[in-house]
């Protein structure tokens, strides 16, 4: 389980439009920085700096091989976000479920 540190590193890291579709691309398996890069309108070091947020938030781990850096997502990376959500939506569907059911309850009306 997360700390909220931890929880808040991966919530900020998967704020940004960019960080997520390189999440995305990274779920098919491993990819080099520059092939990474590539779909993007971005700088190298753009690139560099959005995977460092990524690296700190503990959803991908990086590795060089000679002149070539590989970046892959971390294990279980989204593992404790997706308990913290899960854990929210229960409550949240009860008080769904209580208000559809008042909704749609014939109660009386009073008049005055």
């Amino acid at each position: 389980m997360l700390n909220n540190g931890e929880l808040d590193k991966v919530f900020k890291a998967l704020s940004d439009a960019t960080r997520r579709a390189m999440v995305e691309r990274l779920v098919r398996g491993p990819v080099s920085v520059s092939g990474l890069a590539a779909p993007f309108a971005m700088s190298l070091p753009a690139v560099h700096q959005h995977l460092a947020v990524l690296e700190d938030a503990g959803i991908v781990t990086s590795h060089k091989i000679g002149r070539v850096r590989t970046v892959q997502l971390a294990p279980d990376a989204l593992t404790g976000a997706g308990e913290w959500m899960g854990r929210q939506r229960l409550p949240a569907e009860r008080r769904l479920d209580r208000l559809g059911d008042f909704l749609t309850t014939d109660t009386p009306t009073t008049g005055a």
